[in-house]
This record gives structure tokens, C-alpha cells and sequence, in this order.
């Protein structure tokens, strides 16, 4: 099925063909009325150097006169091969496709409303004939039923004319016109762009983001530029400036060595509070009792931080480089980058 952009708008006409795939371009003269478009042949000759195919109207009242129209819009520097000039289904609008259609000049015969007009049209030798689906379901008809009748008789003679699903308000509608074996459908962006949406669409890419990330990200890759730590000799309350300034909840607490001896935490804070009250603040971290603090290589993978995390059940994990103390892996870092819910 043939996808075309139904559209006037420049940018949305970038936007769409931009993707590489789309077969063509469809315009109305409506469309460049409500975008306020005066020089109508400037703008179809700089439509037609746009897109691969384009499809554009061709009006007059009698057929000669759309045929005229037809060439004066060609010696504007169209060209036969990428341009269909649509014609509203008539006598007079049949008998300018059959002339056109001799002359090897496309045509798109449309405001198709009912199967003998498709009929006719299929006769008159028209390349496409297109349906208004959405205009015919708002005046309360049954359209679906309209474009299959269509692609069941242009098959059942083999036709070359292509039944095009024109009209479309929603994404429904482009479904239906894959289930009805449509030709081509032209979609307006608004309604295009939106196909490829779908929740569990993007729930699963997610998903398989998160996890290549973490088989693949290193620790050090996502760690802060902080590193607070304190002496084992300083106080809770130089501890409390530290953790401020780094704007994470948890100090490294080292020996006179250097040597990595405990974490001390905001949680921690609360129970010695609980234990020494307003005191706790001038203690030194000699006073306290640390167990083995949870470390982690800065080159280590994510995953494994996320395995740490879920199996000891702690907000922070210190992080090494060799025996040194680089920094803290705070639980938020992994929920800032979607890598832990």
C-alpha cells in the first residue's frame, strides 16, 4: 500500500518525507487556502521539487478546460512522471482523465462517494480513485463498506486503477485501510506521526535500554564529581557539612591512614540523635563502632550495583578505584538514568 502525506504545510512536508519511506504527497486547494497561500503555482512547483510523487488538482468546467489546466501546470516545470493531477469525479472530469490518461498524463480521480462513480472512474482509465472516508462517515455513510466494494472490482477486472483511503481523521482509519487491501492511503502528520505510538512499545524499548545499559555502563561512568569523607578524629557535625555540600546522604569515614573504616549515613544520624540527643554533634567518629562498609569497583558494571542495592537493601554504596575511596554511588544516581525503579 502506497503511503502518502496529505498536507500543505512545508515543515510538516520536511518532517514527514524526512523519513525516507513515503511514496508521495497529496494537496487540496483547501489546504492552501487555511494556510494562507496566494501564489498557488509558486507553491506547487516548490511542492513538486519536495517530494517523489505529487498529487495536485487540476479544476475547470469543462473537460477541455481541465485538460488546459492540466498542461499549464506541467509547463510550469512539472513533470509527467511525478505529478497526478486530481480531477472531482463528473462526466466532464471523466472525459479530461480519459484525454490525460492518452496523453500519458496521471490522474487521481477523487470525492469518489459511490461505486458506480468508482466504476466510472476505473473506466476513464484513472490511476487512483480516491474516497473521502472520513468526509462520507461524517455525513452518516457507511464508507468502509465503499472503499471494499472498490478494491473488490478494480481486482476482479484487473484494473490498474489504485483505490486510495483519503480522508483520514485518526489511526483507525489507517488500519482500516490495510485491512480493506487499499492501494494507498494519505495520511495527514498529525495522525502519521502518531502511528508507531504504543505503550507496551515503549514500556519493552525501555526496558531493553535500561538493561543494555546496565550489562554495558560502568560504575564510574554515571558516578558524581563528589567524594566527601571525614577523618575519623572529625566530628558529626563536620560530617553534616560535608553531606551538605555534596548533596549526598552519606560521608566515607577513614582512619588516620586513610584506610576506609565505615560509611556514615543520614539514617545513621537519626539513630545516634536517638541514642545521644543534641550531643551527637560534637562527637568525633572515634566514639562510634563502624561495621565492613559495602564497596564497589569504579569499574564495575551497573548491573552489579543494581544487584548490591536490591540484595542489601541501602541507599549508598561507597566506591573504589584500587584501596582508595573515590566517591559515593547513591541509590537516585541509578533512578535519575531509568536504570532502577
Amino acid at each position: 500500500m502506497e503511503l502518502y502525506l496529505d498536507s500543505v504545510d512545508f515543515k510538516e512536508i520536511e518532517a514527514a518525507f524526512d523519513l525516507g519511506f513515503l511514496y508521495g504527497l497529496t494537496t487540496t486547494p483547501t489546504f492552501m487556502h487555511k494556510h494562507g497561500i496566494t501564489n498557488v503555482d509558486e507553491a506547487i512547483v516548490k511542492l513538486s521539487n519536495m517530494v517523489p510523487i505529487l498529487h495536485v488538482e487540476a479544476l475547470g468546467d469543462t473537460a477541455e478546460e481541465i485538460v488546459k489546466e492540466a498542461h499549464r501546470l506541467l509547463n510550469l516545470g512539472l513533470s509527467k512522471e511525478k505529478t497526478v493531477f486530481k480531477i472531482p469525479v463528473s462526466n466532464q472530469g471523466l472525459k479530461a482523465c480519459n484525454l490525460l490518461r492518452k496523453d500519458g498524463i496521471m490522474v487521481n480521480v477523487h470525492l469518489i462517494y459511490t461505486l458506480n462513480q468508482a466504476y466510472m472512474s476505473m473506466c476513464a482509465g484513472a490511476n487512483y480513485l480516491c474516497i473521502l472516508a472520513g468526509r462520507f462517515q461524517d455525513q452518516g455513510h457507511d464508507s468502509l463498506t465503499l472503499i471494499s466494494q472498490t478494491v473488490e472490482m478494480v481486482e476482479r477486472w484487473a484494473s490498474d486503477s489504485k483505490v486510495m483511503f483519503s480522508s483520514v481523521r485518526h489511526a483507525e482509519h489507517v488500519r482500516n485501510s490495510i485491512e480493506l487491501g487499499a492501494h494507498a492511503v494519505t495520511i495527514p502528520w498529525g495522525v502519521m506521526k502518531k502511528l508507531n505510538e504504543n505503550v507496551f512499545t515503549e514500556v519493552g524499548t525501555n526496558q531493553f535500554v535500561e538493561h543494555t545499559k546496565l550489562l554495558t555502563m560502568k560504575v564510574k561512568e554515571i558516578l558524581r564529581d563528589a567524594n566527601p569523607t571525614v577523618n575519623v578524629n572529625q566530628t558529626v557535625t563536620e560530617a553534616l557539612i560535608q553531606m551538605t555540600e555534596s548533596g549526598l546522604g552519606a560521608v566515607s569515614v577513614l582512619n588516620q591512614d586513610n584506610k576506609l573504616i565505615g560509611i556514615f549515613t543520614d539514617g545513621d544520624l537519626r539513630r545516634k540523635l536517638k541514642e545521644f540527643g543534641s550531643e551527637v554533634a560534637s562527637k568525633s567518629f572515634a566514639d562510634f563502632e563502624f561495621n565492613e562498609p559495602l564497596t564497589i569497583s569504579n569499574e564495575a558494571l551497573l548491573f552489579e550495583a543494581v544487584e548490591l542495592f536490591k540484595s542489601k537493601k541501602v541507599d549508598n554504596i561507597i566506591v573504589i578505584e584500587a584501596d582508595r575511596v573515590i566517591g559515593i554511588l547513591d541509590i537516585q544516581d541509578l533512578v535519575k538514568h531509568n536504570l532502577i525503579g
